[in-house]
Protein backbone atom coordinates (compact mmCIF):
# COMPACT_ATOMS: atom_id res chain seq x y z
CA UNK A 1 0.00 0.00 0.00
CA UNK A 2 1.57 3.37 -1.36
CA UNK A 3 0.76 6.35 0.96
CA UNK A 4 0.87 9.57 -0.95
CA UNK A 5 1.44 12.18 1.74
CA UNK A 6 1.82 15.62 -0.08
CA UNK A 7 2.70 17.00 -3.58
CA UNK A 8 5.71 15.13 -4.78
CA UNK A 9 7.30 17.51 -7.39
CA UNK A 10 6.96 20.54 -9.49
CA UNK A 11 9.12 21.80 -12.23
CA UNK A 12 10.71 25.20 -12.18
CA UNK A 13 9.68 28.62 -12.76
CA UNK A 14 11.07 28.86 -15.93
CA UNK A 15 8.75 25.91 -17.22
CA UNK A 16 7.77 25.92 -21.04
CA UNK A 17 4.96 27.84 -22.09
CA UNK A 18 3.73 27.24 -25.38
CA UNK A 19 2.39 29.60 -28.01
CA UNK A 20 -1.14 29.48 -28.22
CA UNK A 21 -0.55 28.98 -32.16
CA UNK A 22 1.77 26.07 -31.37
CA UNK A 23 -1.23 24.00 -30.14
CA UNK A 24 -2.40 23.76 -33.60
CA UNK A 25 -1.89 20.22 -35.93
CA UNK A 26 -0.99 20.85 -39.29
CA UNK A 27 -3.86 18.85 -41.11
CA UNK A 28 -1.85 15.77 -42.88
CA UNK A 29 1.61 16.43 -41.34
CA UNK A 30 3.29 12.96 -39.95
CA UNK A 31 6.03 12.82 -37.64
CA UNK A 32 9.12 10.38 -36.80
CA UNK A 33 11.07 10.24 -33.27
CA UNK A 34 14.48 9.00 -32.65
CA UNK A 35 14.41 7.27 -29.29
CA UNK A 36 17.30 5.38 -27.68
CA UNK A 37 18.24 4.16 -24.34
CA UNK A 38 20.92 2.13 -22.96
CA UNK A 39 18.09 -0.17 -21.69
CA UNK A 40 15.21 -1.91 -22.62
CA UNK A 41 13.35 0.60 -20.60
CA UNK A 42 10.52 1.79 -22.86
CA UNK A 43 7.88 -0.18 -20.99
CA UNK A 44 8.35 1.39 -17.87
CA UNK A 45 5.73 3.56 -16.55
CA UNK A 46 7.41 6.83 -17.16
CA UNK A 47 8.10 5.74 -20.95
CA UNK A 48 4.93 5.20 -21.15
CA UNK A 49 3.53 8.27 -19.80
CA UNK A 50 5.48 10.16 -21.81
CA UNK A 51 3.93 8.12 -24.84
CA UNK A 52 0.63 9.32 -23.36
CA UNK A 53 1.32 12.83 -23.38
CA UNK A 54 2.38 13.07 -26.46
CA UNK A 55 -1.15 11.49 -27.59
CA UNK A 56 -3.06 14.08 -25.05
CA UNK A 57 -0.66 16.50 -27.51
CA UNK A 58 -2.38 15.56 -30.70
CA UNK A 59 0.78 13.39 -31.31
CA UNK A 60 -0.61 9.92 -31.67
CA UNK A 61 1.62 6.78 -31.78
CA UNK A 62 0.79 4.39 -35.39
CA UNK A 63 -1.76 8.01 -36.23
CA UNK A 64 0.19 10.78 -37.02
CA UNK A 65 3.77 9.57 -35.08
CA UNK A 66 5.88 7.18 -35.78
CA UNK A 67 8.43 6.35 -32.84
CA UNK A 68 11.77 4.56 -33.89
CA UNK A 69 12.78 2.52 -30.97
CA UNK A 70 16.26 1.73 -29.86
CA UNK A 71 18.03 0.08 -27.16
CA UNK A 72 21.96 -1.06 -26.18
CA UNK A 73 20.19 -4.25 -23.95
CA UNK A 74 22.68 -2.28 -21.24
CA UNK A 75 25.41 -1.84 -23.18
CA UNK A 76 26.79 1.40 -23.41
CA UNK A 77 29.34 0.71 -26.28
CA UNK A 78 26.17 -0.40 -28.57
CA UNK A 79 24.86 3.80 -28.39
CA UNK A 80 26.60 5.31 -31.56
CA UNK A 81 25.98 2.51 -33.57
CA UNK A 82 21.96 2.54 -32.27
CA UNK A 83 22.18 6.23 -33.01
CA UNK A 84 23.70 6.41 -36.08
CA UNK A 85 21.07 3.88 -37.10
CA UNK A 86 18.47 6.41 -36.62
CA UNK A 87 20.30 9.11 -38.23
CA UNK A 88 19.70 7.34 -41.40
CA UNK A 89 16.20 7.49 -41.02
CA UNK A 90 15.39 11.60 -41.31
CA UNK A 91 13.73 11.95 -37.86
CA UNK A 92 11.88 15.52 -36.87
CA UNK A 93 13.66 14.96 -33.53
CA UNK A 94 15.24 12.45 -31.10
CA UNK A 95 14.71 11.91 -27.85
CA UNK A 96 16.19 10.23 -25.00
CA UNK A 97 16.73 9.73 -21.21
CA UNK A 98 18.93 8.67 -18.06
CA UNK A 99 23.36 9.00 -18.85
CA UNK A 100 25.63 11.21 -20.62
CA UNK A 101 26.38 8.22 -23.35
CA UNK A 102 23.12 8.30 -24.55
CA UNK A 103 22.77 11.97 -25.34
CA UNK A 104 26.41 11.44 -26.84
CA UNK A 105 25.23 9.31 -29.23
CA UNK A 106 22.39 11.21 -29.95
CA UNK A 107 24.47 14.38 -31.23
CA UNK A 108 26.55 12.14 -33.51
CA UNK A 109 23.63 10.60 -35.15
CA UNK A 110 23.21 14.30 -37.17
CA UNK A 111 23.76 17.69 -36.79
CA UNK A 112 21.02 19.42 -37.40
CA UNK A 113 18.16 17.13 -35.55
CA UNK A 114 16.77 18.86 -32.49
CA UNK A 115 17.16 16.64 -29.46
CA UNK A 116 15.30 16.88 -25.78
CA UNK A 117 16.91 14.50 -23.69
CA UNK A 118 15.45 13.80 -19.63
CA UNK A 119 19.04 13.93 -17.80
CA UNK A 120 18.78 11.78 -14.72
CA UNK A 121 21.95 9.91 -14.22
CA UNK A 122 24.21 13.18 -15.07
CA UNK A 123 24.30 17.03 -14.65
CA UNK A 124 24.37 17.99 -18.39
CA UNK A 125 26.04 21.59 -17.37
CA UNK A 126 28.40 20.12 -15.27
CA UNK A 127 29.49 18.04 -18.14
CA UNK A 128 29.18 20.88 -20.58
CA UNK A 129 26.42 19.50 -22.55
CA UNK A 130 24.53 22.33 -22.22
CA UNK A 131 25.56 25.77 -21.90
CA UNK A 132 23.44 26.64 -18.88
CA UNK A 133 19.28 25.89 -17.79
CA UNK A 134 18.11 29.12 -19.35
CA UNK A 135 20.11 29.51 -22.28
CA UNK A 136 21.36 25.74 -23.08
CA UNK A 137 22.47 26.53 -26.89
CA UNK A 138 22.53 24.47 -29.67
CA UNK A 139 19.82 22.10 -30.27
CA UNK A 140 19.55 20.17 -27.11
CA UNK A 141 17.05 20.95 -24.65
CA UNK A 142 14.75 19.31 -21.71
CA UNK A 143 15.22 18.56 -18.27
CA UNK A 144 17.55 17.90 -15.68
CA UNK A 145 17.12 16.56 -12.64
CA UNK A 146 20.83 18.57 -11.79
CA UNK A 147 22.68 15.26 -9.87
CA UNK A 148 25.27 17.45 -8.93
CA UNK A 149 23.11 18.42 -5.65
CA UNK A 150 21.13 15.28 -4.77
CA UNK A 151 23.79 11.85 -3.81
CA UNK A 152 24.95 13.98 -0.94
CA UNK A 153 21.44 14.85 0.29
CA UNK A 154 21.01 11.32 -0.20
CA UNK A 155 23.78 9.94 2.35
CA UNK A 156 22.78 12.52 4.89
CA UNK A 157 19.20 11.21 5.12
CA UNK A 158 20.78 7.77 5.34
CA UNK A 159 22.96 8.52 7.95
CA UNK A 160 20.12 10.36 9.83
CA UNK A 161 17.71 7.15 9.53
CA UNK A 162 21.21 5.28 10.92
CA UNK A 163 23.17 7.24 12.93
CA UNK A 164 25.54 4.25 14.44
CA UNK A 165 26.14 3.75 10.40
CA UNK A 166 29.98 3.40 10.54
CA UNK A 167 30.74 1.85 6.99
CA UNK A 168 28.71 2.17 3.83
CA UNK A 169 28.64 -0.14 0.65
CA UNK A 170 28.36 1.79 -3.09
CA UNK A 171 27.14 -0.21 -5.99
CA UNK A 172 28.84 1.98 -9.24
CA UNK A 173 28.93 1.20 -13.10
CA UNK A 174 30.36 2.90 -15.99
CA UNK A 175 27.45 5.76 -15.89
CA UNK A 176 28.14 6.60 -12.31
CA UNK A 177 31.63 8.37 -11.59
CA UNK A 178 30.64 11.84 -11.42
CA UNK A 179 28.13 10.72 -8.60
CA UNK A 180 30.25 8.83 -6.92
CA UNK A 181 32.72 11.03 -6.32
CA UNK A 182 30.31 13.56 -4.65
CA UNK A 183 29.24 10.73 -2.38
CA UNK A 184 32.65 9.89 -1.37
CA UNK A 185 33.20 13.68 -0.57
CA UNK A 186 29.88 13.58 1.65
CA UNK A 187 30.99 10.12 3.34
CA UNK A 188 34.74 11.68 4.10
CA UNK A 189 32.57 15.42 5.34
CA UNK A 190 30.07 12.33 7.14
CA UNK A 191 33.09 10.42 9.01
CA UNK A 192 32.03 7.43 7.36
CA UNK A 193 34.78 4.55 5.63
CA UNK A 194 33.27 3.82 2.31
CA UNK A 195 33.92 0.37 0.18
CA UNK A 196 33.10 1.06 -3.32
CA UNK A 197 31.38 -2.12 -5.13
CA UNK A 198 32.16 -1.26 -9.38
CA UNK A 199 30.31 -3.40 -11.49
CA UNK A 200 32.56 -3.00 -14.80
CA UNK A 201 30.18 -4.76 -17.87
CA UNK A 202 27.06 -6.04 -18.18
CA UNK A 203 25.78 -8.98 -17.25
CA UNK A 204 26.46 -7.56 -13.64
CA UNK A 205 27.29 -10.49 -11.05
CA UNK A 206 24.96 -8.80 -7.96
CA UNK A 207 24.97 -11.75 -6.26
CA UNK A 208 29.04 -11.39 -5.74
CA UNK A 209 28.71 -7.52 -5.38
CA UNK A 210 26.57 -8.09 -2.26
CA UNK A 211 28.61 -11.22 -0.77
CA UNK A 212 31.83 -8.40 -1.36
CA UNK A 213 29.56 -5.66 0.29
CA UNK A 214 28.88 -7.99 3.18
CA UNK A 215 32.86 -9.40 3.59
CA UNK A 216 33.90 -5.47 3.71
CA UNK A 217 31.30 -5.57 6.84
CA UNK A 218 29.24 -2.88 5.37
CA UNK A 219 26.03 -1.89 7.01
CA UNK A 220 24.11 -0.40 4.16
CA UNK A 221 24.00 0.16 0.52
CA UNK A 222 23.73 3.22 -1.50
CA UNK A 223 23.41 2.73 -4.99
CA UNK A 224 23.64 5.22 -7.11
CA UNK A 225 21.35 6.67 -10.01
CA UNK A 226 21.85 4.65 -13.26
CA UNK A 227 19.33 2.88 -15.84
CA UNK A 228 21.55 0.01 -16.09
CA UNK A 229 20.45 -0.86 -12.91
CA UNK A 230 17.11 -1.54 -14.41
CA UNK A 231 17.27 -5.00 -15.07
CA UNK A 232 17.76 -6.31 -11.62
CA UNK A 233 15.26 -3.18 -10.18
CA UNK A 234 13.35 -6.49 -8.37
CA UNK A 235 16.64 -8.10 -7.88
CA UNK A 236 18.77 -5.34 -5.88
CA UNK A 237 16.26 -4.94 -2.86
CA UNK A 238 15.39 -8.90 -2.36
CA UNK A 239 19.23 -9.24 -1.73
CA UNK A 240 19.93 -6.58 0.08
CA UNK A 241 16.84 -7.23 2.61
CA UNK A 242 18.71 -10.56 2.55
CA UNK A 243 21.92 -9.48 3.51
CA UNK A 244 20.22 -7.27 6.23
CA UNK A 245 21.72 -4.44 4.36
CA UNK A 246 19.44 -1.04 4.75
CA UNK A 247 19.43 0.78 1.16
CA UNK A 248 19.01 4.16 -0.55
CA UNK A 249 18.07 4.72 -3.96
CA UNK A 250 17.26 7.71 -6.45
CA UNK A 251 14.00 6.65 -7.25
CA UNK A 252 10.69 5.26 -5.58
CA UNK A 253 10.35 2.58 -8.20
CA UNK A 254 13.01 1.07 -5.85
CA UNK A 255 11.41 1.35 -2.97
CA UNK A 256 8.23 0.24 -4.08
CA UNK A 257 9.97 -3.05 -5.51
CA UNK A 258 11.48 -3.68 -2.07
CA UNK A 259 14.42 -0.87 -1.08
CA UNK A 260 13.97 1.03 1.89
CA UNK A 261 14.06 4.87 1.27
CA UNK A 262 14.38 7.16 -2.31
CA UNK A 263 14.89 10.79 -1.88
CA UNK A 264 14.57 12.23 -5.67
CA UNK A 265 13.13 13.04 -8.70
CA UNK A 266 9.27 11.90 -9.94
CA UNK A 267 9.94 10.05 -13.09
CA UNK A 268 6.44 10.22 -14.12
CA UNK A 269 6.68 14.00 -14.13
CA UNK A 270 9.76 14.71 -15.71
CA UNK A 271 9.06 12.05 -18.66
CA UNK A 272 5.92 13.71 -19.25
CA UNK A 273 7.24 17.41 -19.07
CA UNK A 274 9.62 15.65 -21.83
CA UNK A 275 6.94 15.24 -23.74
CA UNK A 276 5.72 18.65 -23.58
CA UNK A 277 8.87 19.94 -24.55
CA UNK A 278 9.51 17.71 -27.48
CA UNK A 279 5.71 18.42 -28.95
CA UNK A 280 6.69 22.28 -29.14
CA UNK A 281 9.71 21.08 -31.27
CA UNK A 282 7.85 19.13 -33.22
CA UNK A 283 5.40 22.12 -33.94
CA UNK A 284 8.13 23.75 -34.65
CA UNK A 285 10.22 25.55 -31.79
CA UNK A 286 13.78 25.70 -31.69
CA UNK A 287 15.50 23.99 -28.93
CA UNK A 288 17.72 26.38 -28.35
CA UNK A 289 14.99 29.06 -27.66
CA UNK A 290 13.22 26.20 -25.05
CA UNK A 291 15.25 26.67 -21.49
CA UNK A 292 16.10 23.47 -20.44
CA UNK A 293 14.06 22.61 -16.99
CA UNK A 294 14.50 21.09 -13.11
CA UNK A 295 12.51 19.69 -10.65
CA UNK A 296 12.22 22.27 -7.99
CA UNK A 297 10.70 19.42 -5.09
CA UNK A 298 11.96 16.17 -4.40
CA UNK A 299 9.91 13.40 -2.83
CA UNK A 300 10.98 11.02 0.05
CA UNK A 301 9.95 7.16 0.27
CA UNK A 302 9.99 5.46 2.95
CA UNK A 303 9.04 1.10 2.65
CA UNK A 304 7.87 0.31 6.09
CA UNK A 305 7.82 -3.37 5.70
CA UNK A 306 10.96 -2.99 4.62
CA UNK A 307 12.21 -1.52 7.50
CA UNK A 308 10.24 -3.09 10.00
CA UNK A 309 12.13 -6.53 8.28
CA UNK A 310 15.32 -4.96 8.71
CA UNK A 311 14.81 -3.71 12.29
CA UNK A 312 15.44 0.20 11.33
CA UNK A 313 13.31 2.17 13.41
CA UNK A 314 12.03 5.45 11.18
CA UNK A 315 11.99 8.27 13.48
CA UNK A 316 9.13 10.99 13.70
CA UNK A 317 11.71 14.04 11.94
CA UNK A 318 12.07 11.45 9.16
CA UNK A 319 8.20 10.73 9.28
CA UNK A 320 6.91 13.73 9.01
CA UNK A 321 9.44 14.75 6.12
CA UNK A 322 8.30 11.81 3.84
CA UNK A 323 6.41 12.24 0.65
CA UNK A 324 4.92 8.38 0.39
CA UNK A 325 5.28 5.87 2.92
CA UNK A 326 4.75 1.95 1.38
CA UNK A 327 3.27 -0.24 3.97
Amino acid sequence: MVVRRKLLLTIGAGALAPPRWAWTQTPGRSYRVGWISATDSFKEPYCQAFVQRLAELGFVEAGNLTIERRHGDNKIERLPALAADLGKLKCDAYFGGGGEGTLAALTQASRQTPIVFVAVDFDPVATGDVASLARPGGRVTGVTAMQSELPAKRLELLKELLPNMGKLAVFTNEQTAAQLALVQGTARRLGLAMHVVDFKRPPFDYQAGFAEAVRAKAEALFVLGSGLWIPARHLIPELALKAKLPTVFHQAQWVEAGGLISYGFNFMTMWRRGADMLASVLRGMKASDIPMEQPTQYELVINMKTAKALGVKVTQSILVRADNLIE
